[in-house]
């Protein structure tokens, strides 16, 4: 049986945990609003025809913030068709993905959603087709209190408070041709600037986010970044990035070694920014928002068949399964490893679309395995993150060359008094056997050994069988004074709990 060390320390913090690491995404594509998060008519949905079973299952994952209305949608978005009597909105084409938008859920009415799940709003603006005067009067009509033209029209559409929405998205994607109003870097990083110099006129403790490259394979990555932040670098205060992790091939070893990858873009990125910052002589630091990233493969075929210009479509409906969940899991201790600089993410998306929760018209809702990893990240990976010194065997990878067997990361939540090991076995076959060192725990106690695994790993979740893969609990750590040992099963998801004592 192979073996792996790590060493934790109680005083050796690597950063503090922004709870938006662990948000989430919403856009108007596919069923992820239409027989996603609404569809009146439902057994399950409220009097404005939110589902309350999928608000169950949003809440049951804390996710503290919302990337909302898009994505590539919001390209080419008119925010004022979503606001007003719904009888009154029009049905428009989006261009982006090819389907009709009816505009019955708009901007108040997914704030009230987010409010009722417990989260912020992540607000993405149009800077394909739009620019300087539709942002600020939306954040007007969102934010300012009364008394202007924009914010008394949203008093008179009945939401006499502002939002209060403190994220913005300057755009999406702007580098990508598919993108429409696709812009160069230096067309993009000007907008983006002005845009931002009016935003923060109005407020200037909103937080503004850039769009990054589209992905770390965009032929302009990273220079991209460096243009776009030598334009807006005083002004915004995030750089995205998005990544999407396929397995078109079916080849499991170079699948589970996605997240190394991850952690190369994460990388490159925070080296740009610095460039930018050292070059400027700036004191600001601009951190990043991983506002995009999952899994998505599988629902691409299928895709293509879907007639278009219809509402809610089944789009991207990738259905999960137990290898999935594993990079899920790498992809979020990466996350949690870039902490110092990576302070929000989104899982992309939340419902239905590539998404932890699938739900069947008229039906139920249901788990999809990738939920799980991102539960217990979100549920106990909050506080701050340890420095987690690993040693591990590797195997070799024809694409992201060596590529450890153990994938790990520590956090404590000193509040609580509990410190939590994740980590993920990449080995196909073979238990790993998990030694630890942990300092300055006195009277360290295992709470619990989560584990999800199954002996399939093509293995899902589906509406007639929804939990096939689901977590338990395993009586496979043990703790003496300050040396930690257990078995971590081949091709599994661990979260180690422990209570730390005085």
């Amino acid at each position: 049986m192979l073996s792996a060390r790590i060493m934790i320390d109680r005083d050796f913090v690597l950063s503090t945990v922004d709870d938006r690491l662990f948000g989430s995404f919403i856009e108007h594509l596919g069923r992820a609003v239409y027989g996603g998060i609404y569809e009146r008519g439902h057994p399950a949905s409220d009097g404005d025809g939110f589902r309350a079973d999928v608000l169950e299952l949003v809440r049951e994952l804390a996710v503290p913030i919302v990337r909302y209305p898009g994505g590539n949608y919001v390209s080419a978005f008119n925010w004022e068709d979503g606001v007003g009597p719904t009888g009154d909105r029009p049905r428009r084409l989006d261009l982006a993905w090819r389907s009709v938008e009816p505009n019955t859920v708009g901007l108040n009415e997914f704030a009230r959603w987010a409010k009722m799940a417990g989260s912020e709003v992540m607000v993405a603006l149009n800077l394909g087709t739009r620019g300087i005067d539709a942002a600020r009067n939306l954040v007007e009509y969102c934010n300012h209190p009364g008394g202007s033209r924009w914010s008394d029209l949203r008093r008179s559409h009945g939401t006499p408070e502002p939002h209060g929405f403190k994220v913005w998205c300057l755009g999406n994607e702007m580098d990508g041709p598919w993108q429409v109003g696709y812009k160069t870097a230096d067309e993009y990083g000007r907008l983006a600037s002005e845009v931002g110099k009016a935003l923060k006129l109005f407020d200037p403790t909103l937080q503004l986010v850039a769009c990054g490259s589209s992905n770390s394979e965009m032929q302009s990555f990273p220079q991209w970044e460096a243009t776009v932040l030598d334009h807006c670098y005083e002004t915004v205060d995030f750089i995205s990035l998005h990544s999407y992790f396929k397995n078109f091939e079916d080849d499991l070893p170079t699948f589970l070694g996605e997240s190394v990858e991850m952690d190369r873009f994460i990388r490159t990125v925070i080296g740009t920014v610095d460039y930018v910052k050292a070059r400027k002589r700036s004191r600001r630091t601009v951190n990043l928002s991983f506002d995009e990233w999952n899994v998505w493969f599988h629902s691409r075929q299928a895709d293509e068949k879907v007639p278009p210009w219809t509402i809610g479509p089944p789009l991207l409906e990738d259905v999960y399964t137990m290898e999935d969940a594993l990079v899920v899991g790498c992809c979020l201790i990466t996350l949690l490893r870039h902490a110092p600089r990576v302070r929000m993410a989104c899982l992309a998306q939340l419902v239905n679309v590539i998404a932890p929760i699938m739900t069947e018209t008229g039906g139920p809702a249901w788990r999809q395995t990738i939920f799980y990893p991102f539960l217990h990240a979100s549920r106990y990976g909050r506080g701050e993150v340890l420095e987690t010194m690993v040693r591990s065997p590797v195997y070799q990878n024809r694409k992201h060359g060596e590529v450890p067997y153990l994938e790990t990361i520590a956090t404590i939540n000193r509040e609580a008094g509990e410190l939590s090991i994740f980590a993920v076995n990449r080995n196909l076959q073979e238990d790993l056997l998990l030694e630890g060192a942990v300092a300055g725990f006195p009277g360290l106690e295992v709470m619990e050994h989560i584990v999800l695994a199954h002996r399939d790993n093509k293995a899902s979740n589906t509406r007639a069988k929804p939990d096939t893969v689901v977590p338990a609990r395993r009586n496979a750590t043990r703790v003496e004074g300050s040396t930690l040992q257990s078995r971590l099963p081949p091709l599994s998801w661990n979260v180690i709990r422990l209570k730390t004592g005085a």
